[in-house]
């Protein structure tokens, strides 16, 4: 058995976004009748992740989980936010004529930093299901990130079930 479904979220202006997303996840799992297979949660989004991780329970002065403050942190040392035109080779002219063909400001292309930690972290994860729950462990959550910072956006999320 397939099944498939999607929900939006509305990501963060000038700041990397984290979603818990842990509780759609397991109403779609629910919903699906699945008793035991596989949960792929995935983004479509070049510049957003997917990811598993325990609930770090104190927070930030930033607003974000300790556990999710470490790793922008972390990313910022290794691949920083792009501030400035000319930081990376990325975006390009040519890449900024399409981006300008399609609707696309100069500025919400540089966001390079992005690309480049989404293409680390990755688009997705795969979650077993038992029993009709899905195998999180005592303290997993679900958290979508968008690493883009360039404006808010509203984000697809896609979830499909196979199993039986």
């Amino acid at each position: 058995m397939v099944f498939k479904r999607s929900f939006k979220l509305e990501s963060h202006h000038r700041a990397v976004s984290f979603h818990d997303i842990t509780d759609q996840v397991k109403a779609i799992a629910a919903e699906s009748g699945v008793r035991d297979g596989i949960i792929v949660v995935y983004s479509h989004h070049t510049t957003c992740s997917v990811i598993t991780q325990e609930c770090a329970f104190d927070m930030s002065m930033t607003g974000l989980e300790t556990l999710q403050q470490d790793l922008v942190n972390v990313f910022e040392k290794w691949i920083p936010t792009q501030r400035s035109e000319g930081m990376y080779l990325h975006p390009g002219p040519e890449a900024l004529d399409y981006a300008e063909q399609h609707g696309e400001d100069n500025f919400g292309c540089h966001n390079t930093d992005a690309h480049l930690r989404s293409s680390i972290i990755g688009r997705s994860v795969t979650i077993v299901v038992d029993d009709g729950v899905p195998d999180l462990g005592e303290f997993g959550r679900v958290h979508f990130i968008d690493w883009d910072q360039t404006r808010g956006r509203t984000r697809t999320v896609q979830v499909m079930i196979i199993g039986e």
